[in-house]
C-alpha cells in the first residue's frame, strides 16, 4: 500500500463549488463549504516536499419551497431551484520547511463557476403593494479565490497516519451584483481554520480519514448581511484493494455541516434566529496509477443530502483527479 501513503494531494480545496445562491440561512444559503470538497486522503497533505497539481469538477443541483423568505443577493424569495457546475484547478506546494516537527505548505484554489437560478421572488410595485414574480438568472466566471497561507501536517505509524492543521482564506473575487439571483462570488471573506486527520492501514488498505473546521465570515456591505459561524465534518470510509497495476478504493464518504450563530441582516425580524443544517452520505470510488514515473489520483464520489434545514436539499457529485511531481 506504499502507492497510497505518497500520493495523497493535499488540502486541495474546500472550493469547488461555490453556489452563492443556495438558499436561507447564511446569505443565499450557503457559505464557502461546499460538503464533500475535503473527505478523503486525496485531500490531505502529500507527506513529503513537492509540487501537486488537481482539478476538482462540482456538479450540484437542489431547490426549495419554503414558508419563510429566503434571502439572494439582496433579493427575498419564496422558493428557490438552482444548478451549479464548477471546475476548479489547484496546485499545491509542500516546503522542505520544518516547523513543530511537521511541513510547511501553501495552496491555492481557483474556481470557474457556472449558475442557473429560477425564484419566486418578492417585489414592490408602484402602489406600494407586494407581488411576487418567477425570476431566472443564470451567471459565470471565476468564483471566490481560496488561499492555504498556513499548512502544517505530521506523519507517523510509518506513513499510515497523517494529520495536518491549516488556514484557509477565501477572497471575495467573484463578481457580485446586489438585486441579482445568481453570481458567481459572495462578497465577503470567510476565514477557516481546520485539522484533518488520515489513516490508511499499508497492510490491509483500510481508510478512516475526517477533516473539520469552522467558518468565520465577515460582512457582506453590499446588502448588509452578516452570516453566521458553521461548523462541519467530512468523513470517508474506503477500503483499497490492488487493480490492474494499481490501487482501487471502494467506500463511503459522509458530511455533517451546522450553522452554531444565527444571520445578522435588515430580515432579522422576518428570519429570527436562522440557522443551516445539511447531512448527507453516499459511495466513493477511486484510483491511484503511475504515469511516466508520476503518481496519478482520481476520485469519484455521489453525495445526496439527507437531513436539511432552511438549505436548498439537493445532490453533489465531484470529480477529483490530480497528480503529485
Amino acid at each position: 500500500m506504499k502507492a497510497v501513503k505518497n500520493i495523497t494531494l493535499g488540502a486541495l480545496v474546500t472550493v469547488a463549488i461555490l453556489i452563492p445562491l443556495s438558499a436561507c440561512a447564511e446569505e443565499g444559503g450557503s457559505g464557502h463549504y461546499a460538503p464533500g470538497g475535503s473527505a478523503s486522503f486525496i485531500d490531505t497533505l502529500p507527506g513529503r516536499p513537492g509540487l501537486a497539481i488537481a482539478n476538482f469538477f462540482n456538479f450540484y443541483d437542489g431547490s426549495a419551497s419554503i414558508s419563510k423568505p429566503i434571502p439572494v443577493g439582496g433579493l427575498t424569495t419564496a422558493g428557490l431551484d438552482a444548478t451549479a457546475y464548477s471546475d476548479t484547478i489547484v496546485a499545491l506546494y509542500e516546503t522542505p520547511l520544518r516547523l513543530l516537527g511537521g511541513n510547511y505548505a501553501v495552496g491555492v484554489a481557483i474556481p470557474f463557476v457556472w449558475l442557473r437560478a429560477k425564484g419566486e421572488v418578492q417585489v414592490t410595485d408602484p402602489g406600494g403593494g407586494t407581488v411576487t414574480l418567477t425570476v431566472r438568472d443564470s451567471a459565470s466566471g471565476i468564483g471566490d479565490i481560496l488561499f492555504y497561507p498556513f499548512m502544517l501536517g505530521w506523519v507517523g505509524l510509518g506513513g499510515d497516519l497523517k494529520s495536518d492543521v491549516r488556514l484557509g482564506i477565501y477572497a471575495p473575487t467573484g463578481d457580485y451584483d446586489k438585486g441579482e439571483l445568481a453570481n458567481v462570488g459572495k462578497n465577503y471573506w470567510t476565514f477557516e481554520p481546520a485539522v484533518s486527520l488520515s489513516y490508511i492501514s499499508s497492510k490491509i488498505g483500510l481508510e478512516v480519514t475526517a477533516f473539520a473546521g469552522m467558518d468565520f465570515n465577515t460582512e457582506n456591505h453590499a446588502t448588509d448581511y452578516q452570516s453566521g459561524t458553521q461548523f462541519h465534518l467530512d468523513v470517508t470510509i474506503a477500503e483499497h484493494l490492488p487493480f490492474l497495476g494499481g490501487l482501487i478504493g471502494i467506500g463511503a464518504s459522509g458530511y455533517y455541516y451546522q450553522q452554531v450563530t444565527g444571520d445578522s441582516s435588515p430580515l432579522d425580524e422576518i428570519l429570527g434566529d436562522f440557522k443551516g443544517r445539511t447531512v448527507g452520505i453516499g459511495p466513493v470510488l477511486s484510483y491511484i496509477t503511475k504515469i511516466w514515473g508520476k503518481d496519478l489520483v482520481g476520485e469519484l464520489k455521489w453525495l445526496p443530502e439527507l437531513d436539511v434545514k432552511h438549505r436548498l436539499d439537493g445532490d453533489f457529485i465531484w470529480f477529483k483527479v490530480g497528480m503529485l511531481f
